[in-house]
């Protein structure tokens, strides 16, 4: 399957993926290329499954504990008020969690719904390597600090 995750993680792999954050056992935390909420990022599996259900029950376990980590991370590091996490699969048929920080600041309206729902993500501010090269590089030195 050449899925755009199958690209990224590819990417990934030959260091040619500028969105990468770390990576983590299970695959490569990355920023999201563009922002809806401040710090939204993903987790990308490698080698990349189809789904959470291809994976055997040790590396589920992985990958939602990485999942789970990025979500510390940036609740440690941001004004986050929750973290949400989605795995959807239905545009890009191939597992990817999307971690996605939620602040009180948003509109009510907005902080209630899913991010997908919320945001025009056409709208949305495009991540720039050189404006979040200072969150990344907290997010890799949090990653450095606190992953085993």
């Amino acid at each position: 399957m050449n899925t755009v995750i199958h690209k990224k993680v590819e990417q990934a792999q030959k260091g040619e993926n500028p969105y990468v954050i770390t990576k983590v056992k299970s695959g490569w935390v990355v920023i999201g290329e563009v922002q809806p909420t401040k710090g939204y990022c993903l987790l990308l599996p490698d080698p990349v499954v189809e789904n959470l259900n291809s994976l055997t029950t040790e590396q589920r376990n992985q990958y939602t504990s990485d999942m789970i980590m990025i979500g510390d991370a940036l609740t440690e590091l941001t004004d986050c008020w929750r973290i949400n996490y989605e795995m959807l699969g239905n545009v890009e048929p191939a597992l990817h969690a999307h971690v996605i920080p939620r602040y009180i600041t948003e509109d009510e309206d907005k902080r209630k719904a899913s991010v997908f729902c919320a945001y025009d993500w056409t709208q949305s501010r495009k991540t720039d390597l050189n404006e979040d090269n200072e969150f990344i590089q907290k997010m890799k030195a949090w990653f450095d600090k606190n992953y085993q």
